[in-house]
């Protein structure tokens, strides 16, 4: 028996018509996963991984917004658990030495000139639109150098459309995964 036959099926709403949503299945079994790794304290599952979950888009699945912001609350838990953890074997000085480091990493990045904080693709490929990716970053920059208003929800949220010749997007989605967890982190 897996994990998602033993388990009940999460109650989100369902897509209708030509809407895809989130595969049923593959939904109920990451979350049954994550419970039992959450209940049993098992390590090998961490907030990273939450956060990188990805699931099949299907007709009638779950509704993307609804499994989305449930992932971000189990996010939220793992890293809250992990951060105990952290502090609990290195200490305090060392967690907040670590997270220290890494937001300099991020904010190194973002503090570069415009149009040159990441790596552009092929000018005959499509990535992250350079302007829309300058904004957020600088609106990442402010909070992490003078905590202006920002929150891992809207960090979480954010969505870039695309240009010929845009941004790299996976060097883009690693910053921000960065972020959430220095977020996450001081939380």
């Amino acid at each position: 028996m897996t994990a998602s036959e033993a388990a009940p099926r999460a109650s989100f709403p369902e897509t209708r018509g030509r809407e895809r949503g989130y595969d049923k299945a593959a939904v109920d079994d990451l979350l049954a996963r994550a419970r039992a790794a959450f209940e049993d304290g098992d390590p090998a599952m961490t907030s990273a991984d939450i956060r990188m979950a990805a699931f099949p888009l299907v007709k009638h699945g779950y509704s993307i917004a609804s499994v989305d912001a449930a992932l971000g609350r189990i996010e939220d838990a793992f890293a809250a658990r992990e951060r105990t953890s952290a502090v609990a074997q290195a200490g305090v000085h060392a967690w907040v030495g670590h997270t220290r480091e890494s937001a300099q990493e991020v904010l190194d990045r973002l503090s570069r000139p415009r149009k040159r904080r990441f790596d552009r693709v092929s000018p005959l490929r499509y990535g992250y639109r350079i302007d829309e990716v300058d904004l957020v970053s600088d609106k990442v920059s402010r909070y992490l150098e003078t905590g202006d208003a920002l929150t891992v929800e809207q960090v979480r949220a954010v969505a870039f459309r695309m240009q010929r010749g845009g941004y790299h997007e996976m060097q883009v989605d690693a910053v921000l995964d960065a972020v959430v967890e220095i977020m996450l982190a001081v939380k």
